[in-house]
């Protein structure tokens, strides 16, 4: 087997099926190269190893099976149910070249200290119908694999965007009508008494960092998540992208 030290490793029937639906759908330019199969599963998987079957030849990756020993050796822990992909790198357009044809649901987590919450987030933002993510230069994509398995494959299938300056990606989409919304804790309104319409722009900050100043200050409003007693901490940055997600959903489907 060739090597793999500069290809993306993903497991697991979830984060393929989503590499590969994004791939055909467009979301995403990541290409497949090959993929791993148990030898030992292709019977009593027959359906799944067929679907794959048919995408290696209309895709052109290579479908190879394999001892389970092998894919063992290339993946981490047990739950990647007898499948590996390796995949090429994926491309992040420059979120200044976003606007309202790219979606009027964007969140831009920043700071998120760990790449399973960050994929938690994905997963829950994903299903309240965000249309795109905006990444820091230093984001957890690197760790792409253990993302698309903590968001049960949806950071494959959303639109990401890289911003590489802050302050001008912020000032880009107040000019092209968005709102922009932080989660934050310091002289902020409650979220239930907040107007959540979209178009806009939702930043959520880690929980060591927070969310930079310069952002702060260019926010339309700082937003904090209401408890149901006294508590002075912040949520994780999971959980609040998961009740902001939902919020924001909610407002706009009335």
């Amino acid at each position: 087997m060739e090597a793999t030290e500069a290809l993306t490793v993903f497991e697991g029937i979830v984060s393929v099926r989503s590499l590969i639906e994004a791939s055909l759908s467009g979301s995403n330019d990541r290409k497949i190269l090959k993929i791993l199969y148990d030898e030992t599963r292709t019977a009593a998987k027959a359906k799944e190893f067929g679907w794959l079957s048919h995408r290696a030849e209309e895709m052109g990756f290579s479908l190879e099976t394999v001892s389970p020993d092998v894919i063992d050796s290339v993946t981490n822990g047990n739950t990647h149910g007898g499948i590996a992909a390796f995949c090429g790198e994926r491309s992040f357009p420059d979120a200044s070249l976003l606007n309202r044809d790219n979606g009027s649901f964007l969140v831009w987590m920043e700071g998120i200290e760990d790449p399973y919450n960050f994929g938690y987030s994905i997963r829950s933002l994903y299903a309240c119908g965000t249309d795109a993510i905006l990444l820091s230069p230093r984001n957890w994509m690197s760790a792409a694999g253990t993302v698309s398995r903590s968001s049960a494959g949806a950071s494959e299938r959303i639109p990401m965007y890289t911003v590489t300056d802050p302050e001008k990606t912020v000032r880009h989409l107040k000019e092209e009508g968005f709102r922009i919304v932080c989660a934050d804790l310091r002289d902020a309104v409650p979220l239930s008494e907040t107007e959540l319409k979209k178009p806009l722009l939702l930043i959520v900050g880690g929980e060591k960092r927070g969310i930079s100043r310069s952002l702060l200050d260019l926010s339309d409003v700082r937003v904090s998540i209401d408890y149901g007693r006294p508590f002075g901490e912040s949520l994780s940055a999971a959980s609040a992208a998961t009740i902001f997600g939902y919020e924001i959903f909610k407002a706009n489907k009335r």
